[in-house]
Order: structure tokens, then sequence, then C-alpha cells
């Protein structure tokens, strides 16, 4: 193997705390944003910092917030403001040849804004005529059902439950959220096999746990608290195996910023014992692999699965089908690597399976999910101390969202309850999810789109089509705190409603309100930002939805606007209609980091459709991945074939098969770009495709090199993207990476999961083509160089 350049400090230490410090300066919020960072993740009055959604320890800590919690701290603190100055300056034509990093950096949002088609410019406009437009344009749809309220994991707990409420009480439910863009196949997954889709796990259980099987994650980068725990479970003989096609070098030692004698002394602690490069979709293949050789040599749990479980004697009679050939073929390793895996779970009294966006977003991501799943079955591994299921979801709330009821699939038993407490008639039928969504706004089905934050044509697939869908909508509303893509492709009616961020005080008439949020392990914990807003102008998410039920529901006498000055009320509310939240307001007052949901399954209570734990078979073919690879490399060779044949100057072209996976830099919270700099990758730039060095000397191509990316085949256009510029990353054989969201374009609303409807973002087939060979690399472009005419452009 070839030497790669890796990142040879340890994680966090120095390195994190110099990136943080600096980000606060350019973001110019040094003095607000450092007051936030001493009030993030703290008890009493305290807020929940929104860069992830790690549980907080019950131990209290001075400090506890990580890098990419200081950036998006930064972000949300920052001084300048996107005001209408700001827009008098910039046409939205102009805007729309920024990037997303200068978008991030234009200052927050300070009053609400009304595109003028004729300036081309975002003017302002007063809260209550902006009111009476939205409100026009709803009541003229022809059904609710022409409308698309989509719901970012930024928002708490209490706005989340009024935003459902009203959506509901005005008659669709058409409530997408960014779960149906990350985590899916988990909710649809676990809640099919174990009856609840959440965690198993709390965080109590990774200091008893002996063994910890990492999927598709990357917690350095995205969610860095994690790396804490690792550290002291392996310290406590805890045996960690990540499995991944990439060795991410932010998870081989980890230097605490809570250990100031640590980071004094330049010590560190180990995390992964080992790395397992699978090849780029091939989890259930490795997990089939695993399976067969468990119940082959009678190293399952046959009580447990006996008492607790149905459906294991198909899964077993699926697992006897599956050839070692397909299982290597599918996972990219040798049977005898899967063996030694496998032996480790045999001998692990206390296993716990944690995995991220790694594992859901793919074709088969449901497979994923559904043979993890099964593994944690076979071994008895749920609802004993030190073992379970451990989701990690991004936003701090995605989770709560769903609890709250944002949701376009709901269960019968929430309607039920809101009809019976709030005595209105709830929608019955089914509504868009994201993807849904998104192909009926292409289709001119879907009239008005509103957002409650996120960034949804950016975040989505093909964005571009997104984007000149929206300019066909009579109404878009955006509910945010930053200026983002999607606010830059106006329909009819186009109007910006600025609200207070998680950092930010909430005052009414009733005093100084909080929210709470849910964590991915299902704890519920109050959040009260501790600045004053940023301007007079902006108003509460809450306070925004009441104002607009008032206007929109003339009917209701739902206490809208008790509730936005009162939130207790609303918690009171959802003691009646959320099951695990009675007695609301009294729990989350009682202790310092709230309480825990009630998880049946922790218990070994079944709440599913057989009563009892449900084992599934995967729908998919375990070898899919390469079967894909393999067409596309025959379909490619005949197209060359008959190019040849038509054409005496025919040359063979200098390109191959890959399969691509997306990728978030460590400068970057989902699409929020805040630089260019990937410290633990050590790249400087986002125009990059990431490639073995071995597999680079293979095809004669070198680090520098210009390379596009084309999908082969797609159901409704060609796609491509590039040229990017080659770089050395230490990944699996035939896989590639760039980053997301600059890539979406690449990929099609109409690829993914049959069942959660999650877009296949981490694999895609695709054909590299070099374009321009280089000798040497270019200087790396320094974030505050880089212009809209850098920007990496996709074209289609």
């Amino acid at each position: 193997m070839r030497k790669i350049p890796i990142y040879k400090h340890p994680a966090a230490g120095w390195p994190a705390l110099i990136a943080s410090t600096r980000k606060l300066m350019d973001y110019k919020s040094f003095l607000r944003g450092s007051l936030s960072v001493l009030q993030s993740n703290q008890p009493n009055g305290g807020f929940d910092c929104p860069g992830c959604a790690w549980p907080d320890h019950k131990s209290h800590k001075t400090f506890d917030v990580c890098e990419t919690g200081i950036k998006v701290l930064a972000s949300e603190t920052m001084s300048v403001k996107a005001d209408a100055k700001f827009f008098a300056r910039h046409s939205v034509t102009e805007l729309q040849g920024w990037s997303g990093y200068e978008l991030e950096h234009s200052g927050r949002l300070s009053e609400p804004l009304r595109y003028d088609a004729k300036q081309d410019k975002y003017l302002p406009i007063a809260w209550t005529q902006a009111y009476k437009i939205i409100a026009e344009q709803l009541n003229q749809l022809d059904t609710p059902d022409e409308a698309l309220f989509y719901t970012s994991g930024r928002v708490t707990n209490e706005p989340a439950f009024l935003y459902q409420l009203f959506v509901r009480c005005f008659g669709t439910n058409n409530l997408p959220d960014c779960s149906n863009m990350c985590h899916e196949p988990t909710s649809v997954m676990l809640g099919r096999q174990l009856g609840v889709g959440k965690a198993t796990v709390m965080l109590e259980d990774f200091e008893q746990a002996k063994l910890i099987l990492m999927f598709g994650q990357n917690p350095a980068t995205n969610h860095p608290r994690m790396l804490e725990m690792l550290a002291h479970s392996h310290k406590k003989g805890c045996k960690i195996i990540s499995i991944n096609p990439m060795r991410e070098q932010g998870l081989t030692a980890f230097r605490n910023p809570q250990k100031p004698a640590h980071m004094a002394a330049g010590q560190s602690d180990d995390m992964v014992d080992s790395v397992v490069q699978i090849q780029i979709g091939g989890d259930t293949a490795l997990l089939t692999g695993m399976a067969k050789w468990l119940t082959k040599n009678n190293k399952i749990d046959t009580d447990f699965i006996e008492q607790h479980t149905s459906g294991y004697d198909e899964l077993d009679q699926w697992l006897r089908q599956q050839s070692w050939q397909d299982v290597e073929r599918g996972s990219g390793i040798s049977k005898p690597e899967i063996i030694e895996l496998a032996k480790l779970v045999a001998q692990s009294p206390k296993t716990i399976c944690t995995w991220g966006m790694g594992i859901t977003q793919h074709v088969q991501g449901d497979d994923n999910v559904a043979m993890i799943t099964n593994l944690l079955l076979m071994m008895g591994m749920i609802g004993i101390d030190g073992a379970g299921a451990s989701p990690v979801r991004g936003h701090s709330n995605v989770q709560g969202d769903r609890t709250m009821g944002v949701h376009e699939r709901p269960d019968k038993k929430l309607l039920d309850s809101l009809e019976r407490v709030f005595a209105r008639p709830m929608p019955r039928e089914d509504g868009f999810d994201v993807v849904a969504g998104a192909k009926a706004m292409i289709k001119g089905q879907i009239k008005t789109f509103m957002s409650m934050g996120g960034n949804y044509a950016a975040a989505a697939p093909d964005p571009s089509a997104i984007q000149q869908a929206l300019t066909n909508n009579q109404l878009n509303v955006f509910v945010g705190t930053k200026l983002n893509e999607t606010m830059l492709y106006p329909g009819a009616n186009n109007i910006i409603l600025p609200c207070i961020s998680r950092t930010e005080k909430i005052i009414t008439a009733k005093g100084e309100q909080f929210a709470t949020t849910e964590d991915s392990m299902c704890q519920i914990s109050r959040t009260q930002g501790n600045l004053k807003p940023i301007s007079d102008e902006i108003k509460s998410e809450v306070q925004i939805i009441a104002d607009l039920a008032t206007q929109v529901l003339e009917d209701t006498n739902i206490p809208w606007q008790a509730m936005s000055q009162d939130f207790d009320i609303i918690r009171d509310y959802v003691a009646q209609t959320i099951e695990g939240f009675e007695n609301f307001n009294e729990r989350i007052r009682a202790a310092d980091r709230g309480f825990h949901l009630y998880h049946p399954a922790r218990h070994r209570i079944w709440k599913t459709k057989s009563g009892k734990a449900q084992f599934e078979v995967p729908q998919y073919p375990i070898n899919y991945v390469a079967m894909q690879m393999m067409e596309t490399t025959e379909s490619q060779q005949s197209a060359d074939n008959s190019a040849a044949g038509s054409s005496s100057s025919h040359k063979p072209s200098e390109q191959s098969i890959w399969q691509l996976t997306s990728v978030r830099s460590h400068d970057q919270f989902n699409t929020m770009i805040f630089g260019y700099q990937d410290r633990y990758r050590q790249t400087e730039r986002r125009d990059v495709l990431f490639m073995h060095p071995d597999e680079m000397s293979r095809l004669g191509w070198q680090k520098g090199d210009q390379v596009m990316v084309t999908r082969h085949e797609s159901s409704d256009k060609p796609r491509s993207l590039g040229p990017l510029v080659l770089t050395e990353m230490d990944i699996a054989a035939n896989a590639v990476a760039t980053y997301y969201p600059e890539c979406n374009d690449l990929f099609d609303l109409h690829t993914h999961a049959p069942d959660s409807n999650i877009p296949a973002y981490k694999s895609l087939t695709v054909i590299l083509q070099r374009v321009a060979a280089q000798s040497h690399e270019r200087t790396p472009a320094k974030a505050e160089s880089i212009t809209s005419a850098d920007k990496l452009v996709a074209s289609t």
C-alpha cells in the first residue's frame, strides 16, 4: 500500500480550540459567542447546543461543547445582520451565484422580507402585512394538500407541536422533515422490529459495554462529543470496531479539552481498536456473513429468540441461502476477517451497535438497519444494560420533532388524541415526505411551500429541479435565522420571517420562556437562550406559528395566542396528547437534566404487530452494489464498442466505473458551510474527489488531476459533476467520495429505499473520466479568498 498523508494529531485538543476561536472571530461573534459557549448544554437556564443530538452526561461540566458546536454557535450569534441595507446592495439573481460559504456568512436575518420581482430584491415588509399575504394565499388553495410544510431538526419541541397542530387544523399531513433525508430507515425499521423507532440505549450503557460496533459514522467531524464517551469506554476495556469504507483519522486518538492535564502534557486517549474497510454499500453483506457464522456455530441466544422474537426461522432459512462468495463480493471483506468479527460478537456479553447516515442513506438503507437489529436480537442484546441499538442523529431535535407529531405518516393514536383534546377533525390520509413532496412540486401539484428552518432545495436530491419548481409556486414562506439557497428561487409571493435563535432569550408578556428538546437517546431536556435577540424585529417560532394560525384558521377556538405567551400551556397540551409526556411541566422542572422517555424495548416489551421483536429478511441482494457496478461496466463497454465500430477515429476514453459516496467536511454542519478546511482530511477546498493513492497509481492518475464524475444512468436526465480535483484518502477499493451538498445534482428523486424513501446519498455508481492531468497541485484556496466564481458548479 502506498503511504497516505494522514492527520498526525489526536482528534480535538489544541487544534480544535484554536479553530473554534478563529471561527468566533470569523463570524464577528467573539463576545456573544463566548457567552453562549459557557451556557451551552448547561442545566438550570442553559440551552441545548444545536450542533448535534448527542446526550448530555448527567455530571455537570463548566465547559460542555465541542468544536462543531462552537462553530454552530458562532453562526447563530454573529453580530452582522442581513438586513434591508444588505438586500438593497444585492439582487436575488446576484445572490444565486454566491457560494454556500458566502451565504452562510452574509449575516443574521433581522426583519421580515418580501421579494419584489420588479427590483429583483428582498424588501422589508410589516409582520401584519406578511401574515395577511400568507393567509390569503393559503386560503385560496383548491385543497390544503396543495401546500407542503417542511421542518428542520433545529426546531424545538414546543414550536414543533404547535406547527403540526396548525398544519393539521389547516387540513393536511404534508409534513416532511429532515428525518426523511437522514435517519428514516432507522425510524421505519426499528419501529417495525422493536416497536419504537428510537435508540434502546442510554448514555450510561456505553460505560458498561464490552463491544461497540460503529457502522458508517465519523463522530470526530459530525458529533465530536461522542469521542469522550468512546475514549472512556475504551479505557474501561471495551473493544471498539469502526466499520466504514473510509479510515477516518479523527477516530485514531482523542485529546480531551475537558482534561487540562492531558492538554498541557500532550496526552491523548485511544479509541478504535480496528477499522473494517468494507466497500461502499457492503454493510448488509458483512452482517449477513457474521450472522451466518453465528447461527451455524450455535453462538446465538436461543432462549431470548424463543421467548421474545418472531420471524427467526424465515431469517435463518434466508441466511442458509446466501453464499460466502456473495458475502465476500458484496462486502469487500474476506471470509476469515468476517469470522473474526463474528467471534468478537459471540464473546461479548454486552454489545452496542451504533450507526450514522453511512448506514441509512442507501437504496438498501432499510436492509442495513434491519440486519443490525437482527444481529442484536440474535445475541439477546436488546433489553439489558450495556447493550442495544444506538442510532446517532445529527440535528439536536430531529427526534423530538417526530415525537411531537411532525410526521407525514402519522400514527392513528396521535390523530385520535389530537381530535379528543382539540375537538377538531384531523386529516387521515398520509401526506408527502421530502422525496414525494419534491416530486409533487416539480409536477405542479404543490402551490405553496413553507419551511420552518432548513435548506430544503440544497439538502434534497436534484436541487436544480426543486429550485425551478419553487419559482412556479404561488407562495413560498421561510422561517429562519440565516439566508440560504432555497430562499433565492422566489415564486409569485416569497416571504422570509426571521426568528429568534436557540441562543437568544424568548421574553413574552408572561415572562421569560424556555423550550425543550429530545436527544438521540430519548432524554427530554430544557433549553433556554441567554442572549438578547439580534433585532427587535424578530419573533419566536412559537409566536410566528400562533400568529399564522390566528390569521389562517378563521373558525379556530384553540388558544394560539395564550400558548405563544406561556409555553407551559403548550406543554400541558403535549401531556394530554403525546404518550410519555404525562405531567410534562412538573417533570421537566424536577431534575437538572430533564427526564428519559419510557422505551418499552428496554424492558423487553414489544409494541409490534406480533407482540414480539421481529426479525426481518433483507429485500435487496446482498451484493447489490457489486451487481450495479458490473451492469454499468458492461453497459459502458457496449457503448464504447458501438462507438468504436461507428467511427474510425474513435479512441478509448480514459474512464472507469466507481462507487461514489457523499461526505461532510470538518468545517460544515449539514448544508451550513463554515469554511473550507477539512482538518482531518487535510484539504482546504470543496471541489475535490477523494480516492485511495493505490487506485490512482493503478489508473496512472495522480493527486491534482481533474476528473469529471458522471452518473451512468438516471431516470430523467444525464447528470455530471466537475471537474473535481483528485485528492488522496484512505478509502476502500473502487470507492470515491466528494462533498455534500455540492454533489446533490448527481442524485435523483427516484433512487431511494423502498419503505423509508430515503435518498441514496451514500452509494451511487458513477463513471470517472480524467479531463486534465497536472504534474503539481494547485495552491489550496483559502476560505477568505474564495468568491462566487470559485463555487463548484454541477452541469446537468
